[in-house]
Order: structure tokens, then C-alpha cells, then sequence
């Protein structure tokens, strides 16, 4: 009797840790026997989804804001499947189109969408030139639109596959602007009035072109340029960037985060007087302070200042954030992925970041589609290397009907809206009401002899 007793003990021992083993369900699943012919033979709840394939890739190009955005659509071999992505170079967007429509749609076609390294490894070599901004636009149309199509397949936001939050909301700075320094001082209480404790400065137009000046060069008059080419007095820049720092901090105080960006627009040596004069001020970094002719000052420029710098929008190609990365030169990875590329080579960046200590501040202005915001967004969330976000941009209605699910703003943070992929889709018949030109803002800038200032 008590030898059943404890047979039917282990007995009962032995089904309950199969049970465990296997799960609450395993009853309902049918779990393949082993043999000798299949040793090991995958349970039906692991089996991967059933291939999908590229069915067409086009190009929806549209204005609904005041600035070109091209969007890629990959339509897949599963009905009702599709990814969007952005790949908007607004300055130069129907050679973008071109690329997307006469070359990327013939080289997808047929593709698994599932193999987004090997598509996007296969598509930046296969011209055997590449680093170009048109071909790197059309490739991270079609990189975020795979990562799109990949998260709505997995019933996850493309964060989740990126390793999951590290973050419940991504910070961003704003742009405050204007051209007097009392219109910079209003901007920048404006903005933390509404949550926003990282702001942008600038003064006197974008860069700060022509500040503080008189002169008002006519090159059309000269014979020389065009009537819009903007103009620039590098010293009157410097002058003013400094008086605009000292009045925001006696304003503003101290708690308020500053950034400014420079545009590559001075001569190094001024760079380097410009940010030992903003030293005091504590600036949370100064945006791309050196040209890419002008690379190899680096190493002199980290030297001479404390104050942080951000870089990288003007990067082609990963390759170029190495170096600087392994000597220190810059704090922030100042990346646009649709110019570098995408998602996948975005984050192959910021992980090498997170060995170096160097933050991710993506870049994020008014001619960046809703679904490149959101890619942006995604990545943030998902970066523990992250430092700050540039969207302080405010969508338009127009911008909202053309891309729902367009990510919203509260009190100076991105939220996206949680749906699987990146969440936003694009209305084609909206886009269509929109349609793009060729008047996209250049970046013609001159000093007064006419003498062209990069970038």
C-alpha cells in the first residue's frame, strides 16, 4: 500500500513539472514527436510567420507644410501589408523620387521584407558609388519602411524590436528665435512656458545671417549671385550670439538648458574664441562648429574649451562618427537618418556612442516628415545614450491629416502613439493636394564681396 502511495507521488510529480515545463497551454498544442529522422522538430508556437514579399515601392512626395517630404511605401505580397518610411531631402526632392521610382522599385521587388541588413547592405553597394544624400534619402525611406512593416508583423512599436524603452518619453529642445535680443528673451519664455526646459538660441534669421548690421549687399545689383542669397557678417554673428546668451540667463536664469548651433559658418579660430567667450554661460552644447573642409581641427578645438558640441547632420556615412568618437571631440551624435541612411545605420551609431560616452541628439527640423519624427522618437525611446531631441517643431493641421498617428507634444516631450510599427501612416489623397516645387529654402550665404560661406 504505502509503496503505490508513493509511486502515484512521483507519478503525480512528474506530469506537474511537465506541465510547467511546457505551459498552461501545453495541452492545446501539438508538440511534434522526436525520432531519429528529426531531432528536434520546432513546437507550432515557434514557428517564425510565413515569408512576405516586396510587392512595388513608390515615392509620395508632398507639401502640406511648407517644406518637400518624400515618403517611401513598400507594398507587400500580404494584403492589407504595408511600411512607410521617410526619406525627405527637401532641397532636393524630385531627384529623390527619380531614385526611388526608375531604381529602388525594380531592385525590391521579390525581396523578403524580413532581411532588412541584408537589403540595406545589398542596396548601399550594388552602384558601387554611394554616400550620396539622393541615394541615402531613397535607402532610409525603405529601411524605416521595412522596420514599419517588420513591427506591424510582430504587433509591436518599432521600439520594442529596437530592445524596449528606456524612457515613458523622449525631451525635446525648441527653437527660439528672433531678431532682436529682447525677441530671443520673449522666445525662450514663450517656450518654458509650455514645458520646454532645453532651448535653442539664435538670433538675427537662420544662423544668424546678417546680424546686428547695417549692410545690406545687393548681388543681384553686383551681377553677381542671386536676389535671395542670403548674407552674413561672421564678427556682428559673434557679437551678437554672445549678448544674446548673457540676456537669456539674466532673464531666464540658470535652471533653463541652451543650445545654439553655429551651422559650420565661421573660421576656426573664431569658433574657438566664441566658445571661450560662451563658457560662462553653460551652454548645453553648440551645434556643428566646424565645417567638413575643416575636420582635422578638431583635436585643437576639444582642447581649448569645455563647452560640449554636437555633430554629425552633415555625415554621410557612419564611418566619419568613429574617429571623433574615439577622441573625444564631440558629445552629441547630431544625425539626420534620413541623410545617413535609416534606422538600421542610426542605431549602429548611437550603440557605438554608448561606448564613448557620447549622447544622441537627432536632428529633427520642420522639413522631416511625421514619419521621420517618429522614427527619431523610436530610436530615443530605445537609446540609453540618449541625450536630447531637436522637434520643438509644432505639426501643422494639414500635416496631421496628410500623416495620422503623427507623434504629439506635451509639455515639452514627444509621445508616440503606440500602435505596431512607427505608427504613422500617410493619406495618399491628401498628398495629393499638396504637391512639391522646386522653391525649397537654399543655403546660398555671402559676406558682403560676394565670397560664398559654407556650409
Amino acid at each position: 500500500m504505502k509503496n503505490n502511495m508513493n509511486k502515484e507521488i512521483t507519478t503525480n510529480r512528474r506530469n506537474f513539472m511537465k506541465t510547467a515545463v511546457l505551459g498552461s497551454a501545453a495541452g492545446l498544442m501539438a508538440i511534434p514527436e522526436l525520432n531519429a529522422a528529426t531531432p528536434y522538430a520546432t513546437p507550432n508556437y515557434a514557428k517564425a510567420m510565413a515569408p512576405v514579399k516586396i510587392k512595388n515601392c513608390k515615392a509620395i512626395a508632398t507639401r502640406p507644410g511648407g517644406s518637400n517630404l518624400i515618403v517611401v511605401k513598400v507594398e507587400t505580397t500580404e494584403p492589407g501589408l504595408y511600411g512607410v518610411g521617410c526619406a525627405t531631402f527637401t532641397q532636393r526632392a524630385f531627384p529623390v523620387v527619380t531614385a526611388i521610382e526608375q531604381y529602388m522599385n525594380e531592385f525590391c521587388v521579390g525581396r523578403d521584407v524580413d532581411n532588412i541588413e541584408d537589403m540595406w547592405q545589398a542596396f548601399y553597394v550594388s552602384s558601387y558609388w554611394r554616400n550620396g544624400p539622393v541615394l541615402n534619402n531613397a535607402i532610409s525611406g525603405l529601411d524605416q519602411a521595412l522596420w514599419d512593416i517588420k513591427g506591424k508583423r510582430a504587433g509591436m512599436p518599432v521600439y520594442q524590436l529596437l530592445g524596449g524603452k528606456c524612457r515613458f518619453a523622449v525631451p525635446l529642445y525648441a527653437h527660439a528665435s528672433g531678431r532682436t535680443i529682447e525677441d530671443v528673451v520673449s522666445s525662450v519664455k514663450r517656450f518654458m512656458d509650455q514645458g520646454f526646459k532645453h532651448i535653442r538660441i539664435q538670433m538675427g534669421g537662420y544662423g544668424g545671417v546678417g546680424t546686428g548690421t547695417g549692410l545690406n549687399p545687393d548681388f543681384k545689383a553686383a551681377g553677381f549671385g542671386l536676389e535671395r542669397d542670403g548674407f552674413m557678417d561672421e564678427q556682428a554673428y559673434i557679437r551678437g550670439t554672445i549678448q544674446i546668451f548673457e540676456a537669456v540667463r539674466k532673464a531666464c536664469g540658470d535652471e533653463i538648458e541652451l543650445l545654439h548651433d553655429i551651422h559650420e559658418r565661421l573660421q576656426p579660430m573664431d569658433v574657438i574664441y566664441l566658445c571661450k567667450q560662451l563658457e560662462q554661460y553653460r551652454p548645453f552644447f553648440i551645434e556643428d562648429p566646424l565645417s567638413p573642409e575643416n575636420t582635422h581641427w578638431w583635436k585643437q578645438l576639444r582642447e581649448s574649451t569645455t563647452v560640449p558640441f554636437a555633430m554629425g547632420e552633415l555625415f554621410n556615412n557612419i564611418n566619419e562618427f568613429v574617429q571623433p568618437m574615439v577622441n573625444h571631440y564631440f558629445d552629441f551624435i547630431r544625425i539626420h537618418i534620413s541623410q545617413i541612411g535609416g534606422i538600421t545605420p542610426a542605431m549602429k551609431v548611437a550603440r557605438l556612442g554608448e561606448w564613448f560616452n557620447v549622447r544622441t541628439a537627432w536632428h529633427g527640423p520642420g522639413d522631416v516628415s511625421p514619419v521621420g519624427h517618429a522614427a527619431n522618437a523610436h530610436i530615443s525611446l530605445a537609446t540609453w545614450n540618449f541625450g536630447i531631441l531637436e522637434g520643438g517643431y509644432q505639426f501643422r493641421d494639414n500635416e496631421r491629416v496628410v500623416f495620422p498617428g503623427t507623434p504629439t507634444h506635451k509639455d515639452g516631450m514627444l509621445y508616440v502613439n503606440e500602435a505596431p510599427g512607427l505608427g504613422v501612416d500617410v493619406d495618399e489623397k491628401e498628398a495629393a493636394k499638396f504637391p512639391i516645387n522646386n522653391s525649397a529654402p537654399g543655403w546660398t550665404i555671402r559676406r558682403y564681396d560676394g565670397t560664398i560661406i559654407r556650409p
